[in-house]
């Protein structure tokens, strides 16, 4: 195809830098292969300090109860269901640029998809165990799963949105666990195949159950693939949903509405997507991968960021106007005291950080500025952090103004807030230590051909 028709049509190549096969496998799993760097064993020992901190903290508040915390009477979660909704949100991109853009074949996710996938995973788990935390006592978490027991007709409560999440969340892990392996299996086979010791050949050939990439093994694999992309496209938009109704079957003024499903959704999906370009801008700096995961990978990101903050803006603006159409003083005095009442600061960077932004992205200039991007998508999940604490501060003032009460938070909500981050990149770093960080076997049926066309 001519360079001008290529230009015209905006078709970039998405593997760049004249690489060959047997490049991409040397590339991807250089970092696998080699000593970790000074820099990895900086940021793993700073992420599994910052774990091992928060796994003291956990500890100390199950000795000496949740008075520890600011949660009061009104404000009954606290930042426990703020980073639950977090970090359930952050997995979102995963399944989405896994399983959605797999069934309509975009070509652009084979660069992104493994780390995306992995980061679906370890936000869901880091999500867990928020969840398990917060209902005050984790040992008796084993209660929220319904199964035969010696408690007679005592069963858990199906009405309770608690039990809607774990079913949502512990099904979400589940397929997106197999989904990540299923894709992982060929590739680690490769690192199998290029073992220098017999232990790691050992390791790695249990974990790659035998692979040997026959044209049978790769049917079979492509079609569990098929199968678990679609059952898992239905969870990108159920899960958060489900999620939602925590806030949106109550009572409460602000939280019972039904705008809540698709606006958490389409939240779930712009931070899931910021957190995603964090991570892959770091990734093809400090592992060299710049040819794999291209302008090209980053910018469509950066549209889709664009795109749903656009949705996320126009939902907080519905809410704002249904709350006045509606004629409920409840809803009316909800909405102005959010934006202007004791929390109105943590309202406007929620509304600065994620309609504002993003916005930069109109411009192509800016959607493919590295600096740009990485600022933009740390900002944004900021702010998204910032919409789910808006939403439950809007407990510190509800119908009864006798028990109206501030949630002050303790330093102790700060260093579990900060752990949560500590338990995720602790994960990350390992898998990107231990495993490849990119699908080889998808990158390289996307690779170009000598005459400029593609697979």
């Amino acid at each position: 195809m001519p360079n001008a028709i290529k230009e015209a049509l905006d078709i970039q190549p998405l593997v760049t830098g004249g690489k060959s096969v047997r490049d991409v496998t040397e590339d991807i799993l250089k970092p696998v292969e080699a000593f970790p760097t000074s820099l990895w064993w900086k940021a793993f020992l700073l992420a599994l300090t910052i774990t091992v901190i928060d796994l003291g903290i956990i500890g100390y508040l199950v000795y000496e109860g949740l008075y520890i915390l600011g949660i009061n009477n009104p404000v009954g979660w606290g930042f426990f269901i703020v980073n639950f909704v977090f970090w359930i949100g952050i997995g979102h991109a995963g399944t989405l640029i896994s399983a959605v853009l797999y069934l309509f074949r975009q070509e652009w996710r084979t660069g992104i998809n493994r780390a995306a996938e992995a980061m679906t995973i370890f936000a869901v788990l880091t999500a867990a165990s928020t969840l398990i935390i917060h209902i005050g006592r984790p040992w008796m978490g084993f209660w929220l799963f319904p199964y035969p027991n010696e408690r007679g007709p005592l069963w858990v409560n199906f009405r309770s949105p608690l039990i809607w999440d774990t079913f949502a969340v512990s099904t979400y892990l589940s397929i997106s666990l197999v989904f990540w392996y299923i894709g992982l299996i060929p590739d680690i086979a490769a690192v199998r195949d290029r073992a220098t010791t017999p232990l790691r050949r050992k390791v790695y050939d249990i974990l790659s159950f035998g692979w040997v990439g026959s044209n049978k093994a790769w049917s079979h694999l492509e079609t569990v693939a098929m199968i678990l992309a679609a059952l898992s496209t239905p969870l990108v938009l159920s899960v958060h949903t489900i999620v939602s109704f925590d806030f949106a079957v109550s009572i409460v003024p602000g939280w019972h509405t039904t705008i809540f499903p698709p606006y958490f959704v389409a939240g779930a999906i712009f931070s899931g997507f910021a957190m995603v370009v964090t991570l892959m801008v770091i990734a093809r700096e400090v592992f060299q991968l710049k040819d794999y995961i291209t302008m090209k990978h980053l910018e469509n990101m950066n549209k889709v960021i664009m795109v749903t903050g656009l949705i996320v803006g126009l939902a907080y603006s519905t809410e704002f106007f249904m709350a006045w159409y509606s004629g409920n003083e409840y809803e009316g005095f909800t909405f102005v005291n959010r934006a202007f009442g004791p929390y109105g600061w943590a309202y406007f960077i929620m509304f600065s950080c994620n309609v504002f932004a993003p916005q930069v992205f109109w411009s192509k200039k800016l959607r493919n500025s590295i600096p740009v991007m990485f600022i933009v998508s740390i900002i944004v999940n900021i702010g998204m952090w910032f919409e789910r604490f808006v939403i439950v501060m809007t407990l510190h003032a509800d119908f009864l103004p006798s028990s109206w009460d501030k949630y002050i938070p303790t330093v102790y909500d700060f260093m579990m807030l900060l752990g949560t981050f500590g338990i995720f990149f602790t994960m990350f770093l390992l898998f990107c230590r231990l495993l490849p960080v990119i699908a080889i076997a998808e990158v390289k049926t996307v690779m170009p051909h000598k005459d400029g066309g593609h697979h």
